[in-house]
């Protein structure tokens, strides 16, 4: 069943992307690109002095039909392509280069972040008052951890897609890994629009209270008090949960659904025809895809050790959705003195009425 929607804003969006990446307006690597077998080298020697069309015209791929390959074109203009010039180099940098900085990140930040909790600890303790006061509503919680579940579920597939055949295949033989891999495409093809969606309900829920604002300046300067176990006033997020809002959950965010969804649906009928998606597009997406996915879970480690370990209490606001009051004025003490003024807008952080659980479900 062919897609009939187009996009015409998707094209412009990745252009941007590329550009920013600095290969914006690249011509397909010829010189550069690495033959995967003899028949390539052969064809980039016949296609030495001819000049390139660029990323976006679909004769970038420079179709090379195979003498037994007799079936006809599909939706797109390169679905017919056997051999491209940069395949093969698009395969040595993503399984080399790439592949290697993005597992010495993924191994060596946790170790960092190890090393600075047993050097630095938590941060400073608060002390309780047995009040308890709402900060998170369920609609809020439910967004958040419907949102973290689907991530957690695309970093572990995309893992095991970029690191399996090198990690796991040799231990666990080719049938085994035949079905982890299999079970990893399809979770992460399927899994993927959900956290799009999830994305961006999570936007519109807390963007109001993500905006920076003067006294945010005051708590990038002493980051946070970690360090020295300092209590730096903030509102209802500080300056580092809105950093993560923003380089994060926006921007990371809006690069990997972007190119996710070039790499998910690259066959579609209009979506090829009217946006030009070549292989070496695809190609470029997915470097994209694989640098923002390796600082989005990167960033993503620091975010938990905050919410858990490094900020105790804070785990329980996300779960149960109360915090008590002397922890929201430790934290949060700008936040906490509108609850108990109550200048709150919406209304919904005021205190707890005498007597009502903390968290009814446990």
């Amino acid at each position: 069943m062919a897609f009939e929607t187009s996009w015409p804003g998707l094209r412009l969006a990745f252009l941007l992307a590329l550009a920013l990446s600095g290969s914006a307006l690249a011509a397909v690597p010829n010189e550069s690109a690495t033959p995967a077998y003899a028949e390539e080298q052969t064809i980039l020697q016949v296609e030495k002095d001819v000049p390139e069309p660029g990323f976006s015209s679909f004769a970038s791929g420079r179709r090379h039909f195979d003498r037994h390959y007799i079936i006809p074109p599909g939706f797109m203009p390169e679905q017919d392509l056997v051999l491209q010039r940069g395949g093969n180099t698009w395969r040595n940098l993503r399984n080399g280069p790439i592949a290697t900085i993005a597992g010495t990140l993924l191994l060596v930040v946790p170790l960092l972040i190890f090393g600075f909790y047993k050097a630095v600890g938590p941060a400073a303790e608060s002390r309780g008052t047995g009040d308890r006061i709402q900060r998170f509503t369920a609609w809020d919680r439910l967004i958040h951890w419907t949102t973290a579940i689907t991530f957690l579920i695309l970093a572990a597939s995309g893992l095991i897609i970029l690191f399996g055949k090198k990690i796991l295949l040799p231990w666990m033989g080719h049938s085994v890994f035949y079905w982890f891999a299999l079970i990893s495409k399809y979770l992460h093809n399927f899994v993927g629009p959900l956290f799009i969606l999830c994305s961006i309900l999570m936007f519109f829920t807390f963007v109001k209270k993500n905006f920076f604002r003067r006294w945010d300046w005051q708590w990038i300067k002493k980051g946070g008090g970690l360090i020295k176990h300092e209590h730096i006033p903030a509102g209802f997020f500080n300056a580092g949960e809105k950093i993560w809002f923003w380089g994060g959950v926006t921007m990371l965010g809006l690069l990997m659904s972007l190119t996710g969804l070039m790499l998910n649906f690259p066959y579609f009928k209009s979506i090829g025809a009217e946006l030009g998606v070549t292989r070496y597009m695809l190609q470029m997406a997915d470097y994209l895809h694989l640098a923002g996915a390796t600082l989005y879970i990167v960033a993503a480690m620091g975010h938990i050790y905050i919410g858990t370990w490094g900020t105790p209490g804070a785990y329980h606001a996300m779960r149960h959705g109360t915090v008590d009051e002397g922890w929201a004025h430790s934290h949060h003490e700008l936040w906490y003195r509108q609850v108990k003024n109550g200048h709150v807008a919406d209304g919904r952080q005021h205190p707890l009425p005498p007597g009502a659980p903390a968290h009814p479900h446990t």
